[in-house]
This record gives C-alpha cells, sequence and structure tokens, in this order.
C-alpha cells in the first residue's frame, strides 16, 4: 500500500509538473487592440514586479501617454489614470525603481516589451522605472545604418543574427544594453502599430485617449498558448 500511494504521489507530481507553462503571460486590452505578452524569466525582477502590479489592478484605466511613430509605444504612469486633456505625464510611477537586467540576448527587437527610466545623468546605473514600461514598434534597417548606430551609439558589436532581425523585422538597436528588456508580444502585434499610428499633441500624448487594461493569463490559458506558439512555430 505504500508503495502504490508513492507512486501516485509521483504520478500527480510529474502530471503538475507537465501542466506547468514555461513563461508567464499577460494581455493588454486597449481600444485598438490587445497583445499577448510573454514575460521573460531571465529578468526576474521586471517579470515579477510587472506580475505584481497587474495583480493589483495597478495599470488599469491608465494610458498609453507617449507614442511616437516607427519607435515605440509607451504607459504605465500612474498619473494618467483620469489625466485631463493635454496634462503633461510621463514622470508618475511606483516610488521605487528596479536594477537593470541586461541580457545579450534580450534586443530591443520589433514588439518587445521594455522598462521606461530616466536618463543616465540623474539614473548611472540604468535603474528601470518601478510601473513604466514601453513596446518597441521600431523600423527596418540596413548594414549600412547598424554600422552608424555601432559606431556613434553603442560599445559593442551587434551580433549578426541580431542583425538579420533588424534588418526584416526591425526595431531599435540603439537602446540595447541601456534600457532592459523583459518581455515580447507573441500575439497581436498589430495593436501596437494601431497605437503608434495615432495623432498626437505635445508631449507625444495622442491626442484620443488610449487606456489599457493588464490581465495575467491563467495557467491553464498560458499552457493552452504555448501549445498554440508551438504548433504554429513548426508550421511555419
Amino acid at each position: 500500500m505504500k508503495k502504490l500511494f508513492t507512486l501516485l504521489l509521483s504520478l500527480c507530481l510529474v502530471t503538475a509538473f507537465a501542466a506547468k507553462p514555461k513563461n508567464q503571460y499577460v494581455k493588454i486590452t486597449t481600444s485598438k487592440g490587445e497583445v499577448i505578452i510573454k514575460l521573460y524569466n531571465e529578468t526576474p525582477l521586471h517579470r515579477d514586479n510587472f506580475l505584481k502590479l497587474a495583480k493589483e489592478g495597478f495599470f488599469d484605466g491608465t494610458l498609453f501617454h507617449r507614442v511616437i511613430k516607427a519607435f515605440m509605444i509607451q504607459g504605465g504612469d500612474p498619473d494618467s489614470k483620469n489625466a485631463v486633456a493635454g496634462a503633461a505625464l510621463g514622470e508618475g510611477g511606483p516610488k521605487y525603481t528596479i536594477p537593470a537586467e541586461f541580457v545579450d540576448s534580450l534586443f530591443h527587437k520589433k514588439g518587445v516589451l521594455a522598462a521606461a527610466r530616466e536618463g543616465d545623468a540623474a539614473n548611472p546605473t540604468k535603474a528601470s522605472s518601478g510601473s513604466q514600461f514601453y513596446i518597441v514598434q521600431g523600423k527596418v534597417w540596413n548594414d549600412s545604418t547598424l554600422n552608424a548606430v555601432e559606431k556613434n551609439r553603442m560599445k559593442f558589436k551587434i551580433p549578426e543574427w541580431q542583425r538579420q532581425v533588424y534588418k526584416t523585422i526591425g526595431g531599435t538597436p540603439h537602446l540595447d544594453r541601456n534600457y532592459t528588456v523583459f518581455g515580447e508580444v507573441v500575439k497581436g502585434l498589430e495593436m501596437v502599430d494601431n497605437i503608434a499610428a495615432e495623432p498626437t499633441a505635445k508631449g507625444d500624448r495622442p491626442i484620443t485617449d488610449v487606456k489599457m487594461t493588464i490581465t495575467i493569463l491563467k495557467k491553464r490559458e498560458a499552457k493552452k498558448l504555448e501549445k498554440e506558439l508551438k504548433k504554429a512555430a513548426i508550421n511555419k
């Protein structure tokens, strides 16, 4: 009987482990569509903080308050919730920062989620905002423009495989290893393009407010999504 119980317990543990998704995912919903974002396990401080804020409803009702076409869309400022038209935004947050988590293999290709931060003069350690983030739209580059970025704005060479991504999918290479990348869009990238196309006023704030809600995918939903993504990758 004891051996049978041990066997059943082992089977239960194996089943539970097998059912666990590899990553955690969030859904950002707006009037311009929705995206599902995979949070990287390689950046646990940013991942866990983002999940904590999403669980608390911190982002719900806030705006994508800064939008620059061919660059990025930025949100996460709590001061943007119910902000009056024309109000200057971008300084709000939860009154703490997150240590930078730079990973060479995580770079600013189109669709990545990254943390906003104060500039180097006030923030030499490049610590991230506690809540403000951006999603990259970027643009497609060629060897000539990438070489110029390397020469003028970088202290390292862009790996060849990353250059190929920048030359096909696009992104913002000059931000690499300066801002922490901690996730990427896996579904719904058109939402980013839709928001990036919005007319803007002073401070790059969209003239028409783009509000968001952020929810965390449940384990069952995440596991189903990973199966769909794996199947789609095989069928490419």
